[in-house]
């Protein structure tokens, strides 16, 4: 963060001093709330969550480094006492981010596709300057501020990944840190049942950019209808990226290699230049348009912008990422997170390189927080898996899984139901043979990183 005082600190959060022999040491550290994060330098913010209160941990922060801590009651060490950690944490990132002029604030949200599109953001804006994107998927209450306050005050390029899980959310968020372009990609199913449906799933999306002023810029997806009516909410200028040949930002030519990577034609009012993504699956051409519509609203050329995202790889973890195991199996890793949009995605990529030489495997975990509807949603995966020709279908857990299983194999695949991860390991060492091409996707509680981990250990025939 800025380096500020735990004076200034407390000064800033109108907390009180605790335990605090020096007020004018200096916090110039990265802020952190989990004490095995902490070093030197840092401000440790303690949380008490449901599982766990970080309170117990600040003297383990402060012994590693931690120059104070932010809470919510006195502790062992130096501490800036306040009544809410939360609110407290908010205004010491408004004040963070109002002291930042020279830095442009770019806020990323949709439905699906806002990590990979954060990170394909980083790889091509750091070649115009300095950037700092979003850790991980930290793109909550707690997340965006933890992003602000760990950029450097030389910052160019700011971009938070900013998620909703109800109306409000964004506003919440924007309200910490006025943002210069606001970018939307998607309105799917995820989370529908917090928001109550599509069109509140926009409303609350589009708060994202009702939070410009007049000389910000808009971005939206031109080939989604509800984030193009978005342009109404907006008091900024509008510029829209997508496959429509009427999106000023646009793909042509897309098609995919063997491996199921996209290659295009970039489009822009300055020109064109080819794009061969290294990314996997078709749906990662709107990713990459999103970040070109946002690279060239900030001035940069067409030919830098093709090229940039041509040399991007996959930064985040379990974000379709290809694993080839020694015997001839290859694992898609995306059990980073699931929705009924990302889930379709990850199955038409999973058909696009498996081809007709090679058996498909999905192996599917549950899709969370999509309330009523969430049998419906399981069943409709498991039918469009088995309807675009995927040859293994591997539910694991209870009636969401079975749902899944049972729309698979109405539509003709081999399905397979499993109880849970140790339970699917031992089916699917038993299952794979050489040449397999086995995708791994879940909600991220579902836990199926650890199955992807077990697949690729050597137990399991690596």
């Amino acid at each position: 963060m800025l380096p500020m005082s735990l004076a200034q600190i407390a000064q800033v959060v109108q907390g009180r001093l605790h335990q605090v022999p020096d007020p004018d040491a200096v916090v110039a550290g990265p802020t952190v709330i989990d004490s095995r994060q902490a070093r030197d330098g840092c401000l440790f913010v303690a949380f008490v969550g449901d599982q766990v209160d970080g309170h117990d941990f600040a003297s383990a922060a402060v012994a590693a480094g931690a120059v104070g801590v932010l809470a919510s009651r006195p502790v062992a060490g130096p501490t800036i006492v306040v009544p809410n950690v939360l609110d407290a944490l908010r205004t010491l990132t408004s004040w963070t981010a109002q002291k930042m002029p020279g830095t442009t604030c770019i806020g990323v949200t949709g439905s699906s596709g806002k990590t990979s599109t954060k990170d394909l953001l980083g790889q091509v804006l750091c070649r115009s300057g300095s950037t700092i994107v979003t850790a991980g998927s930290q793109n909550n209450e707690i997340g965006v501020p933890l992003t602000v306050l760990g950029a450097p005050s030389d910052t160019e390029y700011l971009v938070l990944e900013m998620g909703a899980r109800g109306i409000g959310h964004l506003s919440y968020l924007t309200g910490m840190v006025p943002l210069d372009v606001s970018l939307v990609l998607n309105v799917g199913s995820a989370h529908a049942g917090e928001f109550g449906g599509r069109e509140a799933t926009a409303q609350a999306k589009g708060e994202l950019v009702e939070a410009l002023s007049s000389d910000g810029t808009a971005l939206l997806n031109l080939d989604d209808p509800l984030v193009a009516a978005m342009a109404s909410r907006s008091k900024a200028p509008v510029t829209y990226f997508g496959c429509s040949p009427q999106a000023p930002i646009r793909a042509e030519n897309v098609a995919l290699d063997e491996r199921g990577r996209p290659r295009f034609d970039l489009i822009t009012p300055a020109g064109n230049a080819p794009v061969t993504l290294q990314l996997l699956g078709v749906h990662q051409v709107s990713n990459a348009l999103a970040t070109a519509a946002v690279a060239y609203t900030l001035g940069m050329g067409t030919a830098e912008i093709a090229d940039a995202l041509s040399c991007a790889v996959a930064t985040t973890g379990s974000r379709m990422q290809l694993h080839e195991r020694d015997d001839g199996v290859t694992v898609i890793d995306d059990a980073y997170n699931a929705n009924p949009d990302s889930m379709a995605a990850a199955l038409r990529a999973l058909t696009s390189v498996g081809g007709a030489d090679r058996r498909t495997v999905a192996v599917i975990g549950e899709m969370r927080e999509l309330g009523a509807e969430s049998p419906a949603e399981h069943r409709a995966v498991g039918e469009l898996a088995g309807g675009l020709g995927v040859e293994v279908v591997v539910g694991i857990g209870g009636v969401e899984a079975g749902q899944v299983v049972a729309g698979a194999a109405a539509k003709g695949a081999v399905t397979h139901l499993t109880a849970d991860r140790g339970a699917a390991a031992d089916l699917l060492a038993g299952l794979l043979k050489p040449g397999d091409l086995v995708l791994v996707k879940a909600s991220l509680g579902a836990g199926l990183q650890a199955l992807v981990r077990d697949l690729l250990d050597e137990s399991t025939g690596r």
